[in-house]
């Protein structure tokens, strides 16, 4: 009788952070909430975390991308020192950005290297298959 011998692959590990002071969370628990039913490892942060606490989070964890949610409308500083860092760090991980985010910000968020903006009312299939797409999985 032959034993057969069943490898699992590691799940890719995601990190969703609330950034600065915002403290309303359910957005962000539905993404992470819908990322782990889709087949992900996801770490939820917590609310009031700093940008590099997300990023030494992400370093630690050995995370394959990093979602923040921002509604507090300090969305531009916080991506724009968490990208710093990812940078300083020489880390090259993906960065999804959701929340309250006017349509005239998105653009600026893009070109400072965040893969992806989403606002409230995005499916979230949208979100998952961005997800898979950028950490390579089927």
């Amino acid at each position: 009788m032959a034993v057969q011998l069943i490898m699992h692959m590691p799940r890719p590990k995601i990190i969703i952070a609330k950034l600065g002071l915002d403290g309303h969370d359910r957005g962000a628990k539905v993404i992470a909430r819908a990322l782990a039913e889709a087949g992900f490892e996801v770490v939820y942060t917590g609310i009031r975390q700093t940008p590099s606490q997300v990023v030494e989070t992400a370093i630690q964890e050995d995370a394959k991308l990093i979602g923040v949610s921002i509604l507090s409308g300090s969305h531009m500083e916080l991506v724009s020192e968490l990208m710093k860092i990812i940078k300083e760090r020489g880390v090259d991980i993906p960065v999804l950005v959701g929340g309250i985010i006017p349509p005239e910000d998105r653009d600026a968020l893009l070109k400072m290297g965040v893969a992806a903006v989403y606002g409230p009312g995005t499916p979230l299939r949208e979100i998952i298959d961005i997800v898979k797409k950028l950490v390579g999985a089927s």
